[in-house]
């Protein structure tokens, strides 16, 4: 009996110290992590003498005119509001193309389907530098260069086969059957996607939603060379600050904490649907 109790603690002591493990673990990768992040904040609240005279992961001197100068900059500022522009755009026209189409590779068979399928994802693999100078020409053509509506469409080129590729592997997992049932209901097909089918699958929206509004909003290739000025991005904008007398540090730190924010809140409001979406897609 005594051995078996002792047995028993030992067992406890053992479990408890895994726990206790894999937590000092844990946060050692998060501090690791969240490292490249405290430092750009901590040199953001930094004026650049400040910045190049000593190094500091916590200011001694906090200074906010950095984030001033970035607000009271016209060009700053109407280039973080195209990026936030296009990327709703994006991601918005994207999901209203991509879920038609996923519904119909997850419900119908057709003669080449699969082949079809293959084709919309070798677009995605595709390195976007092939496909600079078409958009170019195509754009100036059109008149759609140097527009917010211009680069969504662009991206969307990446990001539809995307999305048709996750929704359909949470469609799929949707029993035909309640299709079938909703017709015998007396349901019409756009009654029933909308207020059934899509809510069933509203994790999954969640999960390509963020990908597409990640997508486009890192994305710098396509969005410098189909803009100029007035649809210029911020991360273009991030890349023209050199002067004469150097990088404004700062500056460009206020900038990189601004541009994280969005993710940030888009993390917040989809945190629920990407742990369901990758316990359960295809991501």
């Amino acid at each position: 009996m005594t051995t078996m109790i002792e047995t028993s603690a030992a067992g406890k002591k053992i479990s408890r110290f895994r726990i206790d493990l894999r937590s000092w673990l844990f946060w050692l990768i998060m501090a690791v992590w969240a490292l490249p992040v405290v430092w750009l904040v901590s040199m953001s609240l930094r004026d650049n003498a400040d910045i190049l005279s000593s190094f500091e992961v916590i200011p001694s001197k906090i200074s906010l005119d950095s984030y001033a100068q970035f607000f009271a900059d016209p060009s700053w500022i109407g280039s973080y509001m195209n990026s936030i522009t296009y990327t709703l755009l994006n991601t918005v026209l994207s999901l209203l193309v991509a879920l038609p189409a996923a519904y119909a590779f997850s419900r119908y068979t057709f003669s080449g389907d699969k082949h079809l399928f293959f084709w919309l994802l070798t677009n995605r693999m595709a390195p976007a530098a092939v496909f600079l100078l078409p958009f170019f020409q195509l754009y100036q053509a059109v008149n759609l260069f140097d527009t917010a509506l211009g680069v969504a469409l662009a991206h969307m080129l990446f990001n539809v086969p995307l999305a048709v590729w996750i929704l359909e592997g949470f469609m799929s997992g949707v029993p035909k059957q309640l299709d079938e049932i909703a017709e015998v209901d007396g349901y019409k097909f756009g009654r029933f996607f909308l207020t059934i089918f899509i809510p069933m699958i509203r994790s999954g929206i969640g999960v390509t939603a963020f990908f597409l509004f990640m997508f486009s909003w890192v994305e710098l290739l396509i969005a410098r060379t189909i803009t100029a000025t007035a649809a210029k991005p911020i991360a273009a904008q991030m890349t023209r600050t050199v002067s004469a007398s150097g990088l404004d540090w700062s500056l460009l730190s206020a900038a990189g904490v601004m541009t994280i924010i969005p993710g940030v809140i888009v993390i917040w409001f989809v945190r629920n649907y990407i742990a369901k979406g990758f316990a359960l897609g295809r991501v």
